[in-house]
């Protein structure tokens, strides 16, 4: 089940679903991963009732960051921002479906502490946001 995963990861990886810029957006975020340089910047759009109509990223660096914020904001799509808060890793790692390391694990979680840090309002981003 794992081989599954990885493939999902590296094709999520290269054929991104969800990238690119929005304008104009209601939302905008950006914030790295110091420890291996990783960035992500993620840009929103709200319906009339506040719910995500489109939700995209850019930036760079690994496989399973790169994957994780794609596989993240197809899942969003449709719900509020109340919704999006209440998101909490387990969403990440279920939806990338393979263990990780502990440095692997913030790779994986950088969009959501971005995700998360935008929907809240934030000037800059904690890692207790993806607790």
């Amino acid at each position: 089940m794992d081989d599954l995963y990885r493939e999902l990861i590296i094709d999520r990886y290269k054929k991104p679903s969800f990238r690119g810029h929005l304008e104009p957006c209601d939302i905008t975020f950006e914030d790295d991963n110091p420890l291996c340089g990783d960035r992500i910047r993620i840009d929103i759009r709200l319906d009339e009732n506040g719910r995500i109509s489109k939700a995209v990223f850019d930036g760079h660096g690994c496989a399973i960051s790169q994957a994780s914020a794609d596989l993240l904001l197809e899942s969003i799509q449709g719900m509020s921002l109340e919704d999006v808060k209440g998101l909490s890793k387990d969403h990440v790692l279920e939806l990338l479906g393979i263990e990780l390391g502990p440095v692997r694990l913030k790779c994986a979680l950088l969009s959501l502490k971005v995700l998360k840090a935008g929907a809240y309002g934030l000037g800059e981003a904690s890692d207790e946001l993806v607790e």
